[in-house]
This record gives structure tokens, C-alpha cells and sequence, in this order.
């Protein structure tokens, strides 16, 4: 099983519009995926660490799949889609992205 991570970049003057994000653009990926997407969920930043401090991130997305070639099967072909609609809750340019092998899960 895999994780795609989308990291947004914090800063200070930067907007991301947390209810869209959650609430219009993951469900849509989710919709475009399929039944090869096995889960998605979102973290919000809410520090960097010390209380007070600002998070790393804005936010990162999540997405399960049972491998990195499943991810890429779907994605592809909606790429443009997806990343067309970032700028409707982020003014960061496209996210960071890592694809992670999960070795454990409790």
C-alpha cells in the first residue's frame, strides 16, 4: 500500500481555502480515481511545533492506493483537471508531492 502526500507550503501572506479543498477538490480526485483509490483523508497545519509557532504546511492531502503504477494509471489521464483547480484554494502553485511505501499502520 502506498501514501500520495500533497504538501501546500505555509506562508505568512499565502491563502488556502481549507473548506474548498476538503470540501470540492478531494471529493472530486476521489471521484475521478475510482474504486483504485483505497482511501483519502486531509491534515491541517495548526503549528510548527512550540505552540504559536505557524505550521510547515497549510495543509497535506493524503491518498491510499495499492501501488505507486495504480496512482499513476488514474492520475494521469486527469492531471490537468486536477491541477487546474489549485488555484480555486491555493496561491502557491502546485503542491509538493511524495509517494511513500507504508510499512506500518495500526
Amino acid at each position: 500500500m502506498i501514501n500520495v502526500y500533497l504538501f501546500y507550503p505555509y506562508r505568512p501572506t499565502g491563502h488556502f481555502d481549507m473548506d474548498y479543498y476538503c470540501g470540492t477538490h478531494m471529493p472530486l480526485a476521489a471521484k475521478l480515481f475510482g474504486t483504485a483509490l483505497k482511501g483519502w483523508s486531509v491534515d491541517a497545519g495548526i503549528s510548527g511545533g512550540p505552540p504559536g509557532t505557524p505550521p510547515p504546511y497549510f495543509a497535506v492531502g493524503h491518498f491510499l492506493f495499492d501501488t505507486a503504477d495504480a496512482f499513476f494509471q488514474v492520475f494521469n489521464p486527469v492531471a490537468d483537471q486536477l491541477l487546474g483547480d489549485v488555484p480555486n484554494y491555493y496561491d502557491g502553485g502546485n503542491p509538493q508531492v511524495m509517494i511513500g511505501e507504508i510499512k506500518v499502520s495500526v
